[in-house]
């Protein structure tokens, strides 16, 4: 699978990370869980190692393994997959800074004694992740007149090479590009292209789907879901997620 760009992994981690640090002063002040020593010094130097530990392993692992729109449209799964891969990792980083702070053998009473409130403090954490990260974009637009062209046309195969964008439909790890040129597989998620496409008009119109404005042939209803008929004869599907989008942009 294509590794997300570098700048979208940076901006998503200084997010996480910024209000993760907020957490980590505030159960210092408070001296959440009894945890890090007798003194703010020691409280907030262990809570930052904890959560800076966590937040950057979590946000790998978010960014990198489960990067699908599967999960995408399913939070409280994802939510809940990404603790419990976390758990065991964060509780033995936990009892590792607690002999470092406060110097006790490990046992597995240590051991069983942290796991619960690592278990709460790391989904609580994943919890103010999902509410601070950055959603993928649902349009793209027009770029300006002397702009260069949209960094996702470099990814056309040789075989695409000058042609005209219609759509891009997820499928599983791939993508397939609906082009003037005809379609072809690129290994790409759907969420990372649209960044790209950014200069082209168009719209995410499903989860598995964005398509050029200018594709667009006609628009056909049935049972009050809208269907957009492009060029080359592909029918994209408008999920009610972003109808609502779609219409206030003028789509149909």
């Amino acid at each position: 699978m294509a590794a997300p760009p570098r700048r979208n992994f940076l901006a998503a981690w200084m997010r996480v990370i910024a209000a993760a640090l907020v957490v980590a002063a505030v159960m210092a002040i408070s001296g959440g869980f009894g945890a890090g020593g007798p003194t703010i010094i020691s409280r907030l130097i262990y809570w930052l190692i904890l959560v800076a530990l966590g937040t950057t392993v979590g946000v790998l692992f978010g960014t990198y393994v489960m990067p699908r729109d599967w999960f995408a449209r399913r939070p409280i799964v994802t939510w809940s997959v990404i603790v419990l891969v976390l758990w065991p990792p964060m509780t033995l980083a936990t009892v590792l800074v607690n002999v470092l702070v406060r110097p006790t053998p490990i046992t597995l009473r240590l051991v069983w004694e942290i796991a619960p409130s690592t278990l709460a403090t790391t989904a609580a954490m994943c919890a103010l992740a999902f509410m601070v990260r950055s959603r993928d974009p649902v349009e793209t637009h027009a770029a300006a007149k002397d702009a260069p062209p949209p960094k996702f046309l470099e990814r056309l195969p040789a075989k695409l090479a000058g042609a005209t964008l219609w759509a891009v439909e997820a499928e599983d790890h791939y993508l397939r590009l609906h082009t003037s040129l005809g379609q072809d597989l690129i290994l790409m998620r759907l969420g990372d292209a649209i960044g790209e496409l950014e200069g082209i008009e168009g719209a995410r119109t499903h989860r598995s789907w964005w398509v050029a404005k200018a594709a667009v042939q006609r628009v056909e209803r049935d049972d009050g879901r809208a269907t957009l008929v492009l060029v080359d004869g592909a029918e994209a599907p408008v999920s009610r997620a972003y109808a609502k989008i779609l219409r206030a942009a003028g789509w149909f």
